[in-house]
């Protein structure tokens, strides 16, 4: 372990989330607000930052285990201090639910512990919203995108951040790569908050519902969420825009590159999009009759499919009083999430293909032994390792999920609440079933099961294992 090059990096982090602070600090200077809280957490993340960021590095070694291991201590540092200003203005003065909300906007989860939102302050408010901005794209990938990093051995950091089976840089250099990311990432925020500000949003709530939507959030300026504004055009805007968020961001790339029929071919693309008309069509047949007609049903169906399998969160209606149908259809798409290279959480689109593949490949060679065909996935074959990396993603994935249920089931709720409340974290979507509707919190878990939700937040936004690497003892064992 290069530990020298990991607490660099880490003081780094530290000092651009000082950085971030300076606006939901101008936020509070702006309506008049106090500022002494986030002033009071930017001055340790100075110190902390540049003590650590002033260790001088010998060997510019950086492999996938440093990349791993910064990935999870940055996402950990930065929640720990992010909550802060929530105690310091005493929006939110317990710590652990503070950490449990900043967690949750950091990973784009959107699970609240918040009873009435539009409570807090004007400046927590932008800070609550502007983490799922922050979160979206990669805390790591901004990192590399702004700072003079030397070396190109930061695609290990974009592999371990940026969600999906498989990272490839876009050009040459991972830092040029990181830098288009976030150019499509910015450009698209910034139509999305136009559009909402011409549906009659202010600027202050169409520039934060834009950086819920880019980042796949789903947190909101409004305790009744998207619903308060009881706007089509506003659905359908934010609803558009969470389904973008969704695709890959490799195929913006395309077609800012003049290949736009290049992401026509897209199969990833094809089930994501297939999924979502059939989802929205099934759910608009069954809620037609309790919601006035097949056009409202439609309305809310678009809206909360594109919601749930974005891993956004936002609310329209109240689907936990939908007929059965409709409910775990959506608590299926909480498990598919988006596309690989996205800002949306679960499984992603691309591994469930891959299983499917790789079940009708086994059925298939049980039938035919002596006829051995490799798994196909956009054009190319897929390697067995990348077989293997999926099916043993999806069972750790399963595992975890399972393994919070059980723990969860000490604070003595109802099988669907703990079910669903899992699944909606590890897949960072936010709201579920039961006591965790979407018209409710998770106000009312224990403090050991909000720290343990939490884990599956993380656990969800960096995809498992860079997380579970901090507990193996031979990563932290030195390079000989």
């Amino acid at each position: 372990m290069n530990y020298r090059i990991v607490c660099n990096i880490l003081g780094k982090v530290l000092l651009a989330e000082a950085l971030l602070l300076l606006l939901p600090m101008g936020t509070a200077l702006l309506y008049h607000e106090s500022a002494l809280p986030f002033l009071y957490t930017i001055l340790p993340l100075l110190a902390l930052g540049g003590g650590l960021n002033a260790v001088k590095t010998r060997t510019p070694d950086f492999f996938a285990r440093e990349g791993f291991v910064t990935v999870g201590l940055s996402w950990i540092l930065m929640s720990a201090f992010g909550a802060l200003p929530y105690v310091f203005s005493g929006d939110i003065p317990h710590y652990i639910d503070a950490l449990f909300e900043t967690i949750s906007g950091f990973t784009t989860t959107g699970a609240s512990i918040l009873d009435n939102v539009e409570l807090l302050t004007r400046s927590c408010m932008f800070w609550r919203l502007f983490t799922h901005w922050v979160g979206g794209m990669g805390v790591l990938v901004f990192i590399a995108a702004i700072l003079p990093i030397s070396g190109d051995h930061y695609i290990h950091i974009m592999r371990a951040e940026v969600p999906g089976p498989e990272v490839s840089k876009l050009v040459p250099r991972a830092r040029k790569t990181a830098r288009i990311l976030y150019m499509i990432y910015f450009l698209l925020t910034a139509i999305e908050t136009v559009f909402l500000l011409c549906g009659g949003m202010s600027f202050y709530e169409a520039l934060l519902h834009s950086f819920a939507t880019a980042g796949t959030g789903g947190f909101s300026t409004r305790a009744a969420s998207i619903g308060a504004y009881n706007s089509t055009y506003i659905e359908v805007v934010v609803a558009t825009f969470m389904l973008l968020f969704g695709c890959n961001f490799n195929l913006y790339y395309l077609i800012l590159m003049g290949q736009g029929l290049a992401v026509f071919k897209s199969e990833e693309l094809r089930v994501y999009l297939g999924v979502i008309a059939v989802s929205v069509l099934s759910i608009a047949a069954n809620i037609a009759s309790r919601v006035g007609g097949f056009g409202q049903g439609l309305r809310y169906a678009y809206f909360q499919v594109t919601t749930i399998i974005s891993t956004t969160g936002f609310a329209t209606a109240d689907f936990d009083q939908w007929p059965e149908l409709s409910r775990w259809i959506l608590v299926l798409l909480m498990f598919v999430g988006g596309c690989a290279g996205s800002t949306g959480g679960g499984i992603k689109v691309s591994r469930i293909i891959i299983l499917f593949k790789s079940y009708l490949h086994e059925l298939k060679q049980l039938i035919l032994p002596t006829r051995v065909k490799r798994i196909w996935f956009e054009g190319k074959a897929i390697s067995d390792q990348t077989v293997h990396s999926v099916l043993v993603f999806f069972q750790v994935y399963l595992t975890a999920t399972l393994l919070s249920v059980l723990l969860l089931t000490l604070d003595g709720r109802d099988i669907v609440t703990n079910l669903t409340a899992s699944i909606a974290c590890i897949s960072n979507v936010g709201p579920g079933l039961g006591a965790v509707g979407p018209s409710a919190n998770y106000a009312f878990f224990s403090d050991l099961s909000k720290l343990l939700l939490s884990f599956e937040m993380l656990l969800g936004r960096l995809e498992i294992f860079p997380v579970l690497f901090l507990f193996a003892p031979s990563v932290w064992k030195r390079k000989r």
